[in-house]
């Protein structure tokens, strides 16, 4: 029994990760299953941290999703790299049975509809290929004609590639000239210039990170806190992926550790729920609150 009962399940989990969504009705019919089955099987997925999404009543499950996200890196292609494909596969003599069974299985789960111009997804397969030659090797490189974020500049820009990040949408790189690390958008990229000056601040480069809260930073603060079942139900449902740094302490109560770039995502919820919510570690953080909480007492006191 419970053999078939996972075998629905994956068949549900990889079902809701294709390239479209399901009404409840439409997903029951197609496993055979009961509504209330099929709302079981949601919640056990979000439970696992997967991100379940609803809209205009079709539920599907987000590929970006921790879990899957970490399956899709082993197993299959990025955006960019399906993209790559499709168009040498839409080159290819289109009689072949194979190229045609190719392209239906990458349209099954690549959405190719937003690739509406081909120069500019070229042009940025031609810089990231660039940046991963500048990133592998360790050598510096021009940014040429990178475009400020306003659109009120344009220069050139000398700087150590270290990481390709956000699928590749973006590139981490530490720039001599400002001794900083900072974060370059691809699409702003008119080319790149690989030199052969080897990286000479390597030991500088600072990794961005971003939490859940979508704070970013270079550093990570700890935060730990014992949440109520409000406060626990709450959290998983505006930020699912929390579930997976919560574990059960006692009835009604869980344990919520995890780190964050900034206090101000985790402060507004927990002064938000302040009477669910206990806070345990990181006196930093408790500071924190406590200053918020004593700015807003004066503001409603004058």
């Amino acid at each position: 029994m419970r053999h078939d009962k996972l075998e629905r399940e994956l068949e549900m989990l990889l079902m809701l990760t294709e390239n479209r969504g399901y009404t409840v009705d439409k997903a029951c019919e197609r496993l055979g299953i009961s509504r209330r089955n099929f709302y079981y099987y949601l919640e056990f997925f979000r439970d696992c941290g997967f991100l379940v999404s609803k809209e205009s009543g079709m539920y599907r499950i987000d590929r970006n999703s921790p879990f899957f996200k970490r399956i899709v890196e082993r197993v299959t292609f990025t955006e960019e790299e399906a993209v790559v494909m499709r168009r040498l596969l839409d080159k290819t003599d289109s009689r072949n049975a194979l190229v045609e069974n190719l392209k239906m299985k990458l349209d099954r789960f690549y959405d190719f509809s937003i690739v509406t111009n081909d120069r500019v997804n070229e042009q940025s397969a031609h810089v990231i290929s660039q940046l991963y030659d500048a990133i592998k090797y360790k050598q510096m490189a021009v940014l040429r004609g990178y475009t400020s974020p306003h659109g009120r500049s344009k220069r050139d820009r000398l700087v150590e590639p270290f990481l390709l990040m956000n699928g590749n949408n973006e590139v981490r790189c530490y720039e001599p000239a400002s001794k900083m690390n900072k974060t370059f958008k691809i699409a702003r990229i008119e080319d790149v210039a690989v030199l052969t000056e080897p990286w000479a601040n390597e030991s500088s480069h600072r990794q961005m990170h971003t939490d859940v809260f979508m704070f970013s930073g270079e550093e990570l603060m700890p935060v730990e806190l014992r949440l109520g079942t409000l406060a626990c139900q709450m959290m998983k449902e505006e930020y699912p992926l929390t579930a997976g740094s919560m574990q059960a302490d006692g009835e009604g109560h869980w344990l919520l550790r995890l780190n964050v770039c900034s206090y101000a995502g985790i402060g507004r919820f927990v002064l938000g729920l302040y009477d669910d919510i206990e806070i345990l570690g990181s006196e930093a953080f408790r500071q924190y609150v406590s200053e918020k909480i004593r700015t807003m007492y004066e503001r409603i006191s004058k």
